[in-house]
């Protein structure tokens, strides 16, 4: 039975498709310098226009031909499943939940790879001069089960796909709702180039220890928590979902990096360019956004209404249920599971209400701030049900910003408490506020915190110990400009008593992001650990501009939201770029991260405030009655101004330290892929800096203006 007449001409102009044998297809798979070899031994199944059936294997230089077929085009498709057992796939293959079904044209594909450094397609494949058609395929065009593959990419040399779908109608090819393979015709030779399945993935220290590559890196994830998740539709799918939103989470995980396109904009105002550190990764040991595939897994299927999982469910927290307003997003990989936390945003009318009840932290000991506990509470059991389905041993890396930090410090503690989990946490936080009180610090000791405080930045200053208290006492002073030391005001809350409970106190290993001026008057940053109280608090002070007494809330409000320093865009990432940039150009020159100018600098900041602690110490010596035995505020002074002393001592340590990688990259500063990664970082202009250190970007208007919400709830 041979075709009408309007669908015989589409496919050949001189062949019928009917029943007639006699006719030949051969065809073969290269990458894109041409080369077949990868794909050599790789099964096959085609179906000829009579239905027959041919499976095979391609040759050593991933060809085949096929003779004595029936007339009319075939059908060709890679549908066999890898069989092999190289990890991660099988891993994949046999999880309890998403199990994916992974072919062996995929494992074949994530050998390969892109011929270009940015892996945009080349339009020169010198096996196209052999073919009779040539075709620029994926994976994806050729295997049935697709939702766990990325996306099509645009190419020149598209397959036809409606001659798919022709012979879908016309009983020839696989029916329609399954529509998968590439159509060859008859008599010719085709060859297939097949993109390369890579990914790119953010790269990310496992190590214990802090380093330049993940203070960077996790500032980026932390701002990158204030977007939406993207997808489309937002709830109740029923074939598929998409992630068009750009910024977006789902759009950078499932969409651009999946792709092999390096993204940069966190924040859809954002103008300035920070682009992360990419490795180059098989397209299987990427940053997962889990698929959605109602066919393949039940618990995608639309009639399960309000119990339906799909990927916005899985991976992206935002408190409804609840009312705290928190929103987190979770992704994984082999190594790692990564968690941002953003906090709240809300009005300042809610949140004049706020105040710094404690409340016990039953996961653990000691008391926590209530409103912290009751968001970390709202999105424990979202975080536990993703960990048990996709936990395998990772390193656990958790990251948040302002009140996202103070909720993801009880989250990584609440979740290393699990019982019998043993789950390996390591965490990082900017401008985060006080959480708990001294017994919730003492028993998270051995939790790993890095705590990134950027200068002058508010909000790390609260709840303060001045408030909610029975004395106050205020120091007046000089804030230290370390850009440019000038008088101001040095705000230091000494000795005081908290009533109905311990004084909140920060966890975590403090690092200063310390601003300098470069002689050519750009502005710098060197980030260090200084261990005393007084710069951090000199921070509050500068945002409220006092002398006396703790503000009226609505000022303290309205004069915290303008203070720009702790928002993300503006202040914290390009502090954390030129932080990974100044330890590079140390590290390459073997020279110390400060130079004598500016460390005598900063030095001299530093003993400008020891002077003014030492001073407001002999005054209230010279003010406090002799038989006066009820309290002891000089206390807090020689405490404090001891810190001082230690600070100065670890500033000077910059002065002759030396780096290694390790220090600017941690666990991947022997890794294979550092410098190719490295080189595509540099290749954008944006991370070219060749003074001796590396400076500040100056920020775009639309960056100050937008940067990130301030998270006032953590004012009390």
């Amino acid at each position: 039975m041979c075709t009408d007449a309007r669908k015989r001409s589409f496919f050949s102009d001189s062949t019928l498709a009917c029943s007639l044998r006699g006719q030949w297809v051969s065809f073969c798979l290269v990458d894109e310098v041409g080369v077949g070899t990868m794909y050599g031994g790789l099964p096959y199944t085609v179906r000829d226009s009579a239905g027959q059936q041919y499976k095979g294997r391609l040759n050593g230089e991933g060809g085949a031909k096929l003779k004595d077929i029936y007339s009319g085009p075939v059908v060709l498709v890679f549908d066999e499943l890898y069989s092999g057992a190289e990890q991660p796939y099988r891993r994949l293959m046999m999880r309890p939940t998403y199990q994916l079904p992974i072919s062996e044209l995929q494992v074949r594909a994530e050998q390969t790879k892109f011929s270009t450094s940015h892996g945009r397609r080349v339009e020169a494949n010198p096996a196209q001069q052999q073919a009779d058609r040539f075709y620029q395929v994926e994976v994806r065009d050729l295997v049935r089960h697709v939702a766990h593959l990325p996306p099509i990419t645009p190419r020149t040399h598209r397959p036809k796909r409606h001659s798919l779908k022709m012979m879908a109608e016309l009983g020839f090819g696989p029916p329609e709702p399954t529509l998968a393979g590439i159509v060859l015709f008859p008599n010719k030779h085709t060859i297939l180039e097949v993109r390369p399945l890579r990914a790119l993935r953010p790269m990310l220290s496992v190590e214990d220890n802090i380093c330049a590559l993940n203070v960077y890196q996790l500032a980026l994830f932390a701002a990158l928590s204030y977007c939406d998740f993207g997808q489309v539709p937002q709830e109740k799918p029923l074939k598929e979902v998409r992630f068009p939103l750009d910024p977006s989470v789902g759009n950078l995980f499932a969409e651009q990096l999946s792709v092999y396109h390096e993204a940069w904009q966190i924040d859809p105002k954002q103008t300035q360019r920070f682009y992360p550190l990419y490795e180059d990764v098989p397209y299987s040991r990427r940053f997962e956004i889990l698929p959605f595939d109602p066919d393949l897994y039940p618990q995608n299927r639309p009639e399960l209404k309000d119990e339906q999982e799909h990927p916005a469910r899985l991976h992206f927290f935002d408190d409804e249920k609840f009312g705290t307003d928190t929103q987190a997003f979770i992704t994984h990989h082999d190594e790692v599971i990564l968690i941002s936390v953003r906090g709240t945003v809300s009005g300042a009318d809610a949140l004049r209400d706020a105040d710094a009840h404690q409340v016990a932290f039953v996961e653990g000991v000691g008391k926590v701030h209530e409103g912290f506990y009751q968001a970390y509470r709202a999105m424990r059991d979202f975080v536990l049900q993703y960990l048990d389905q996709f936990h395998i041993g990772q390193r656990i890396v958790i990251c948040g910003h302002s009140l996202g930090g103070a909720i993801a410090l009880l989250l990584a503690e609440g979740l290393r408490r699990t019982p019998d989990a043993n789950y390996n946490i390591l965490l990082y936080t900017y401008g985060a506020p006080r959480a708990a009180d001294s017994e919730f610090i003492a028993g998270a000791s051995s939790l790993v915190h890095h705590r990134i405080v950027n200068h002058n930045d508010p909000v790390p200053s609260v709840p303060a110990r001045w408030m909610n208290t029975t004395a106050k006492l205020w120091i007046p002073g000089a804030v230290t400009l370390f850009s440019a030391p000038a008088p101001g005001g040095l705000l230091f809350a000494a000795g005081l008593v908290r009533v109905g409970g311990n004084p909140y106190q920060h966890h975590g290993e403090q690092h200063h992001f310390m601003p300098i001026t470069l002689p050519d008057g750009t502005h710098s940053s060197v980030l260090w650990r200084p261990g005393c109280e007084s710069i951090q608090e000199a921070g509050c002070h500068r945002a409220l501009q006092l002398q006396g007494d703790m503000p009226a809330r609505d000022n303290l409000l309205r004069q915290l939201f303008q203070a720009r320093q702790h928002f993300m865009t503006a202040s914290y990432i390009p502090a954390a770029w030129a932080t990974l940039r100044r330890w590079q150009q140390a590290l390459d020159r073997q020279g110390p991260l400060v130079t004598l100018r500016e460390f005598e600098l900063l030095d001299r900041a530093l003993e400008d405030m020891r002077e003014q602690l030492r001073a407001k110490r002999r005054e209230l010596a010279r003010q406090r009655p002799a038989n006066d035995r009820s309290y002891e505020p000089t206390d807090a002074l020689n405490a404090e101004i001891d810190r001082l002393h230690t600070s100065r001592e670890r500033l000077e340590t910059l002065r002759w330290r030396r780096l290694e990688a390790r220090d600017v990259y941690g666990s991947h500063a022997q890794s294979a892929p550092l410098q190719s990664s490295l080189k595509r970082w540099f290749s954008h202009p944006e991370n070219r800096e060749f003074a001796q250190f590396a400076s500040i970007p100056p920020p775009a208007h639309h960056d100050q203006a937008k940067a990130q919400t301030l998270d006032i709830d953590s004012i009390v």
